[in-house]
């Protein structure tokens, strides 16, 4: 015969919350539409100080291969240089 198991469960969540009238996965589509995530390798995250200068220096790239650069804002382009 197996003992009781002495821990007591902890519930997932709290009985107080509540969720009534929420809409699951409601900002969803949103969010993955404007989402574009890369993760860096360490040495490399570490010649950039922020974000700006990791797309600055991805859009100079760019230009130096000819290739063309869209800058998106909002779901909308905003630049496209020739």
């Amino acid at each position: 015969m197996k003992k009781a198991s002495s821990k007591t469960t902890v519930p997932a969540m709290r009985e107080n919350y509540d969720f009534t009238g929420s809409v699951r996965g409601k900002y969803a589509r949103r969010y993955a539409q404007g989402t574009n995530l890369v993760l860096l390798e360490p040495d490399v995250a570490k010649a950039f100080p922020n974000a700006s200068s990791v797309n600055d220096s991805l859009r100079a790239q760019n230009r130096a291969h000819h290739l063309p650069v869209i800058v998106w804002q909002n779901g909308k382009v905003v630049e496209q240089p020739a």
